[in-house]
């Protein structure tokens, strides 16, 4: 019995861990969100154009990008528990930072710190989570991602409700989220580190092989399809929460606190879809709900620029849900592809979503400011178009034969 007891002491603990790295990856995506949210705000008092603007979340997602892929290939490697409350540290730093910046080049320096906090989060919270599931891969990555999207989708209302009666010093606030941040990592950490020295030498423990193999074609072919996918999604995601507000508030003649309900319905319901897209996947299939989530998508984003204010609150809860369903599912679809490389697909996947989300930032900053808000966003209505390709991925029944076979 107290062997038993034991065991189902050490999942217990587990799965808190699980939840700390969740709200971990609440209190980072909901201060990383919140910048975008509130551009309006620094549009008007540092009189920024489109294209700054663009500049600003350009920088906040590719620093959030670019060192994702290589901390996740180092953790593969040698896993640092340290970086847990280490990113949280970055983080705190931004948010002080957009509190007193004056200057676009501090608001610039800001969005980096922040960026740099997030890309240090994700892939080894990832691993964190793939750790404490055992065997329910799907589902801790989807418990996990919800977190995140929680955040995002409180980050309208905070942005309405703390910086908009504050303006910039309302930062000062979230700086207090990044400090209860570091606290969670730091607890989170200490329990991953003990992982780390129980689990030393096992071919079991996190980000091990377990004898899949692929041809490097099919890799290929698999990945740019996800990657497709990925842009489809994330591009579209970054006229939505970077510029949505502003076509809401051209068109309606209505103030920006109406606008970020629009977006709060999107994260909310984005959220919602995040924690379904796992079990989905299960009975349905990966390649199935991955499809239908940028794909399904299309028929509401075409009709969400000629919808009226209150009919496009209801739209956007239909984008969200649908939308935001296949990210955990495409990076458990790439983690299978690739077994043993937990850290590595993480820090990639979580670092194209950022980069092609401030890549696409400047790109539609830039189409605003030629052909005006409107015509942009319907132009981006188009892009779940893109999902039509995710019907060429290969089938899980694929997925999974050529792993028997190649374990064989």
């Amino acid at each position: 019995m107290s062997q038993i007891a034991t065991t189902r002491n050490a999942g217990n603990t587990a799965f808190y861990m699980l939840l700390g790295v969740s709200i971990a990856h609440l209190l980072n995506d909901a201060m990383q969100s919140v910048v975008p949210a509130v551009f309006p705000v620094f549009q008007q008092q540092m009189q920024l154009s489109f294209a700054q603007i663009g500049w600003v979340a350009f920088t906040l997602n590719v620093t959030a990008s670019i060192l994702q892929p290589l901390i996740g290939y180092m953790t593969d490697r040698r896993p640092m528990p340290l970086l847990l409350p280490a990113g949280m540290a970055f983080t705190l730093l931004g948010m002080l930072g957009l509190a007193a910046a004056s200057h676009f080049w501090m608001l610039l320096a800001s969005a980096a710190l922040i960026g740099i906090g997030s890309s240090v989060l994700h892939p080894e919270s990832s691993r964190v989570a793939h750790l404490a599931a055992s065997r329910s891969k799907g589902f801790a990555q989807s418990v996990f991602q919800v977190g995140g999207n929680t955040g995002q989708a409180l980050a309208p209302l905070m942005a309405a409700f703390i910086i908009g009666p504050q303006g910039q010093l309302g930062f000062v606030w979230f700086s207090l989220l990044a400090v209860a941040g570091i606290i969670v990592q730091s607890a989170v950490g200490r329990w991953y580190a003990g992982q780390i020295r129980l689990n030393a030498g096992s071919r079991h423990g996190a980000g091990r092989s377990d004898g899949r193999r692929f041809g490097k074609g099919f890799i290929a072919f698999a990945l740019t399809i996800l990657i497709l996918m990925l842009f489809s999604k994330f591009v579209y995601l970054a006229g939505m929460t970077g510029y949505y507000a502003f076509y809401y508030m051209e068109k309606f003649n209505l103030p920006l606190e109406r606008a970020q309900i629009c977006l709060f319905a999107l994260q909310f319901a984005g959220m919602a879809g995040t924690f379904l897209g796992g079990p989905l996947a299960d009975r349905f299939g990966r390649q199935t709900v991955i499809w239908f989530s940028i794909l399904g998508t299309a028929p509401f984003s075409l009709l969400l620029p000629y919808a009226g204010p209150v009919s496009s609150i209801f739209l956007c809860v239909a984008i969200g849900l649908i939308l935001m369903s296949g990210f955990s599912v495409i990076i458990v679809y790439a983690q299978e592809l690739l077994p043993g490389h937990v850290g590595t697909v993480a820090g990639l996947f979580f670092g194209l979503a950022f980069g092609l989300g401030g890549i696409g930032s400047v790109v539609l900053g830039g189409w605003m400011d030629a052909v005006g808000v409107s015509a942009m966003m319907k132009l981006c209505a188009f892009l779940p178009l893109l999902g039509l390709f995710a019907l060429l991925l290969p089938k899980d029944s694929v997925i999974m034969a050529g792993g028997k076979e190649s374990a064989a």
